[in-house]
């Protein structure tokens, strides 16, 4: 199902796929008109995983020199599960304390602050695990406005998009993103921002529990500010979350891609434990979802908890819960059961990198190296020992990824798994991804961030 308002421009609106219905748009809720930007500010890492493919790989990033070591610590007001970003030579962080701040590089002092309202308690939830609950998704910036993107949850509850000026953190405009008839309370923004085709993309899921009739949802809103909301509602009748911290994928052709979680059915398919491919307006184009999502749903083992893979030659590689890798055709997904190959690769959760055919995706018992053959084909090549199970990002010649549960970040040699160095960061939240930028890992903590210096 999707609602449309106005298309990007240039684009031809394709067909939606059958069995599509409209929602009816959103009302825009716009608190101040955007103002256009007066130069594009010099971005190094904008989105999730550097760019709108998720590929989280820096080509410029220095080879590994040395012992890394920590550079600096900043502590914040609240949690950092969004992955940090760099803009304008300064390192973007949000918290879940609904603060945004600007860093400097070089020594992590505090350049500007932007508190844009009071997170939700989570005693005043129906369920969840995150408390306060503030700003959670990875933030966006378009290059196009100039804009920096941020969807907050506040006391209400309720989700609001900010467009903030990245060089001093003033609100240029803020909109309200919830859908009609939705409870605000049983739904958590948790998936990453996406920038593309004149639109910010946000995914919808749920709280931890699955509590409330809440709808995975996926909703587009013009970067200008002012237009029609747009949205796609998993047609379930309740779940089918898209809540994978790497959120939307966006391919050449500016189509979506998001993986859903489980739904309720276990009898009519209905949508959920599937990847879908949606157009530029958010269409339904394609979907795919295993010839055993009625047990994947009994027994949440579902699709939703890795974010979909792009990979050259037209692919899609995905591995949810129940440990089975698919990979799927760019265009056409597949329908149910309609994959190119499977087979057993691990559960994965969070984002993973890509360089060149080969994927790297986080387990909780360790990162996978996943290549794909030229025909589709997937051979897992090694398993890490090193305690590395966070999604991973790559520079230098390196993987750069977390130990979530003892609070490291390791490098780790993209051949083999095996750990090169290892340095102390502190305590990090679920799903921690690093981000790098000229020589510095930056990673986001339970307190604040730490920069670790690649190598001495």
């Amino acid at each position: 199902m999707a609602t449309t308002g106005a298309g990007s421009a240039g684009s031809a609106r394709p067909r939606p796929a059958p069995g599509g219905s409209p929602l009816t748009s959103t009302p825009a809720i716009v608190s101040a008109s955007p103002s256009p930007a007066a130069a594009t500010v010099a971005s190094a890492w904008p989105v999730y995983h550097r760019d709108e493919e998720r590929t989280g790989v820096d080509p410029t990033f220095p080879a590994l020199r040395g012992t890394p070591s920590v550079a600096w610590s900043t502590g914040l007001d609240g949690a950092v599960y969004a992955e940090p970003l760099v803009i304008g030579g300064r390192v973007i962080v949000a918290t879940e304390q609904d603060t945004v701040y600007a860093l400097d590089p070089a020594s992590g002092r505090i350049a500007w602050q932007r508190h844009l309202g009071s997170p939700v308690p989570l005693a005043t939830l129906p369920c969840g695990d995150i408390d306060p609950l503030g700003i959670t998704g990875t933030p966006a910036y378009d290059p196009a406005t100039g804009s920096l993107f941020v969807v907050a949850e506040m006391t209400g509850p309720r989700h609001v998009l900010y467009a903030l000026d990245p060089a001093s953190g003033a609100v240029r405009w803020s909109r309200d993103v919830d859908l009609a008839g939705d409870d605000p309370a049983t739904h958590q923004q948790r998936a990453a921002l996406a920038v593309g085709n004149g639109y910010l993309y946000v995914g919808f899921g749920g709280l931890a529990g699955d509590c409330g009739a809440y709808r995975g949802e996926v909703v587009g809103v013009p970067t200008s500010g002012r237009g029609a909301t747009i949205a796609y509602r998993v047609p379930v009748a309740r779940e089918g979350a898209v809540w994978a911290t790497a959120g939307p994928s966006l391919d050449a052709a500016g189509n979506v891609y998001v993986s859903v979680g489980n739904g309720a059915s276990t009898g009519t398919y209905d949508g959920s434990d599937s990847v879908l491919e949606l157009s530029p307006t958010l269409l339904l184009l394609s979907r795919f979802a295993p010839a055993t999502w009625a047990q994947d749903n009994a027994s949440d083992a579902d699709l939703g908890s890795l974010g979909p893979v792009l990979v050259p030659g037209g692919w899609v590689f995905i591995s949810g819960k129940a440990g089975t890798g698919y990979v799927l055709r760019q265009g056409a997904l597949g329908g149910i059961g309609g994959q190119v190959s499977s087979a057993p690769v691990c559960r994965g959760f969070g984002g993973a990198a890509r360089l060149a055919d080969t994927v790297f995706v986080p387990c909780p018992d360790g990162l996978r190296a996943v290549r794909i053959g030229s025909d589709g084909s997937i051979h897992v090549e090694w398993r890490t020992t090193s305690g590395a199970d966070g999604p991973p990002v790559v520079g230098g010649g390196v993987i750069w990824a977390l130990d979530l549960e003892r609070g490291n970040l390791l490098a780790l040699d993209p051949a083999t798994g095996d750990a090169l160095a290892r340095v102390r960061t502190g305590s990090v939240p679920h799903f921690a991804s690093p981000t790098l930028w000229q020589g510095l890992v930056l990673v986001g903590t339970m307190h604040g961030v730490v920069a670790v210096r690649a190598g001495s």
